[in-house]
Parts: C-alpha cells; structure tokens; sequence
C-alpha cells in the first residue's frame, strides 16, 4: 500500500545525510514532518530546506538509544502532525574493530543507535500503527547486515540486527495491515565516517573513496527507499555492488565467506 498523498512522517537521524536526503524526498509530496535528531542546527537547516521544497517540517531533539525520548516522539507527532503514515528508523553512527579488541564502550555506543534506536522506534509506534491498522516503517539497516567484513564488528552485528528485526515485525504486522521495508545500501556519501570510532585510517580513507563514487549519492537512495515504501517491499538495496553480494549471500552463503570476503577484507 503507497503512501497517501500528503505522507506525515517522523525521520530520526535527520539532521544529515539520508535523513536529510529522506526529508527533502518527502517534501516533494508536501509531506509534513518530525525531523528527530541531537543535533539542533543541522535539523534546523533540514527544516529550512524542507520548506522551500514545499513540505512542512517541526523539529524535535531526540536521543535515540533513550527510550523515553523515542516514545515522546509519539505525542510529538499527534501534536505537530496529527498522527503519522510513516517511520524512518535513520538514525546510526559507525564503530569499527575486531571482536576482542573494540572496546566495549564503542559496542554499547553503536548498539545504542544502531539497534536500540530502531529498537526504541519501532516499540514506540507500532501499537499506533496496529490500533489504525495502516502505517509503515521504514528501517535503515546497511549491506553490512548481509555482508560481514572483517574489522567491523560492532557495526556488522547493530545492522544485522536490523534487517532481522525488520523481518519478524514484517510477519507479525502484515495481519495489522502495516507495512515494514529495511533498506540496505552500500556506500554513498555521509558524514558517517568522519565521526566513526575505532575504524583505523586505512579502512577509513578506503570507505571515504567509495563513499565518494560518481551518481548513486544520498537522494538517490532516499527515492530508492520510497519506491520500495510505496511498493510494500520488504527489502530495498539500491546499489547494484549490493544486490550482487545479496544474492550471493543467499546462493552461495559458504563460498562467499570462503573466497570473497576474504579477499575484500584483504583490500580494506
């Protein structure tokens, strides 16, 4: 089931990046939105932007590995909005280091945004959904929740994690006439590495040259993800590098861990 015409929507994360990029894709329906974030002025700017590209948007700050203020986003959306058709689960920061030697300060952190935070929001807003028996989720997980690479740990498990909790709550809201689609892309262009932890330089200037790849950028992705959230798909995975290592993933699960990933690993 599309989205209406005129889509309300809480975006986490939206002070930047595809939470932006998601803003300024809704806005091109007039939608009205609660952009969530910590970061005051960069949901200011996104706001603004929102504006002149014709939708409304109010901003809220949000930490979302606190539980209390994703449920508050609720009311925030009764009062802003006047309800909500959708929720963009954005929100992720990136730690990197092998297991043993990430600290566990760093695998709290991640997991407190990453999985928690889509944790928190779907918690908070599915009993709406199911009592309106309409809605939609929209979960931002990565091709990191498919593909394991070495020296990624934390990060691999929070997105892991998500496409999971995207396809249980898929089977348990379908019946609710409420739809879930996790989005799994590879690299396009954020501020997510700049602020990364436990990622060395050499991983960290590899992911900043892919992330800076020609086309397929951030509003790209966040069309991608609409289209897949007017189309009721479960799974939306943009870049065609991953739906390649999707589908090997699924045909040939023991050989890509055997030959492939190793050799990626190899380069990073």
């Amino acid at each position: 089931m599309s989205l209406p015409k005129q889509p309300r929507a809480v975006i986490t994360g939206a002070a930047s990046g595809l939470g932006r990029a998601l803003a300024l894709e809704l806005a091109g329906r007039q939608a009205k939105l609660l952009l969530a974030d910590l970061d005051d002025e960069g949901s200011r700017e996104t706001a603004r932007l929102v504006a002149a590209a014709g939708g409304e948007a109010h901003t809220v700050r949000c930490d979302v590995s606190r539980s209390d203020d994703v449920a508050a986003l609720v009311g925030e959306a009764d009062r802003a909005l006047g309800g909500v058709d959708l929720v963009v689960n954005n929100a992720g920061v990136c730690a990197g280091g092998q297991v043993g030697e990430a600290s566990l300060e760093d695998w709290s952190w991640v997991m407190g945004v990453n999985l928690w935070g889509v944790i928190h929001g779907c918690h908070a807003f599915a009993p709406r959904f199911k009592e309106q028996k309409r809605g939609h989720f929209l979960n931002i997980a990565s091709a990191a929740g498919f593909i394991s690479v070495a020296g990624l740990a934390p990060y691999c498990v929070t997105k892991a994690g998500v496409v999971a909790l995207s396809e249980t709550m898929k089977l348990e809201l379908a019946p609710h006439g409420v739809g879930v689609t996790v989005l799994c892309p590879t690299f396009f262009r954020t501020q997510i590495i700049e602020r990364a932890r436990g990622v060395d330089a050499k991983m960290r200037e590899i992911a900043e040259k892919l992330m800076g790849r020609e086309g397929l950028q951030a509003d790209y992705v966040a069309r991608r993800a609409i289209e897949a959230v007017d189309a009721g798909r479960l799974y939306a995975v943009p870049h065609r590098d991953g739906r390649w290592f999707w589908r090997a993933k699924r045909a040939i699960p023991e050989l890509l861990h055997e030959r492939v990933l190793p050799r990626l690993t190899r380069h990073l």
